[in-house]
């Protein structure tokens, strides 16, 4: 008996072999062939549309580094890639462009020497066309505190022994900015590799992550649930087909 999994299962298989994927299938990859297959939720982290100066990052992945991936679909332009890869250099170490087959050959042209390159082939494979360098030792503090919330930027200069003063919000950004001001590359980049895989931990998601398919899983790790919720949509994903045609 068909259920709700498994629509949604066909419908994925469909959208990925398509002429004109799109941003979900390219982020689906990296979820289960990165973050789920060379690393798991016990050590690496996930973020998404994650603030990177004017740009928003497509996906971060912390693990013992932090690592951004730019996607460009079948669907995307490469108009902005240059000003994006700008934006993400002075706060990533490592910074990958994933692209499809149609996007590879322009996208070699404009990344930089140390930016690297992969292709999503047809058959939903990731193979590495350039590889990335990772420059930790770049990494701009300041970059690092825009892109902080605030109670991410006093922990993590409370990790590093760092005392943040306790003023009123008006004038936290101007403490947090002179502090930041004095920290090394190395330590910016460490303190927001161990303060966001803390605060955005993604292990309590890791049961649920089990029970759904493999289809609905990077949408569970980038859209908030409540705990509560999780036994709700796990038992609306197996309900049989014929029964939820009837939901209202």
């Amino acid at each position: 008996m068909s259920t709700v999994a498994d629509i949604f299962e066909a419908a994925f298989a469909f959208l990925r072999l398509g002429e004109a994927r799109d941003e979900y299938v390219y982020k689906a990859a990296l979820t289960h062939k990165v973050l789920l297959g060379k690393h798991s939720l016990r050590t690496a982290c996930m973020l998404n549309e994650f603030r990177a100066g004017a740009c928003k990052a497509d996906m971060v992945i912390l693990n013992g580094t932090a690592t951004v991936y730019e996607i460009k679909s079948e669907r995307d332009s490469l108009s902005r890639l240059e000003r994006q890869l700008a934006a993400y250099r002075p706060l990533f170490p490592s910074v990958f462009v994933i692209a499809g087959e149609n996007h590879v050959g322009a996208v070699m042209q404009r990344v930089g020497p140390d930016d690297g390159v992969l292709q999503l082939s047809k058959r939903h494979q990731i193979s590495v066309v350039k590889p990335a360098v990772d420059r930790p030792h770049r990494v701009d503090p300041m970059a690092v505190l825009d892109a902080l919330r605030a109670d991410e930027a006093k922990a993590l200069l409370s990790d590093l022994g760092v005392p943040v003063p306790d003023v009123p919000n008006t004038r936290l950004h101007a403490v947090l900015r002179d502090a930041f001001q004095e920290l090394s590359p190395l330590a910016a980049h460490k303190g927001m590799v161990d303060v966001l895989k803390r605060k955005r931990d993604l292990r309590p998601l890791g049961d649920l992550i089990d029970q759904l398919p493999p289809s609905l899983q990077p949408a569970a790790l980038s859209v908030r649930l409540r705990k509560v919720d999780h036994d709700r949509l796990v038992r609306a994903v197996e309900t049989p087909v014929a029964d939820a045609m009837a939901w209202a």
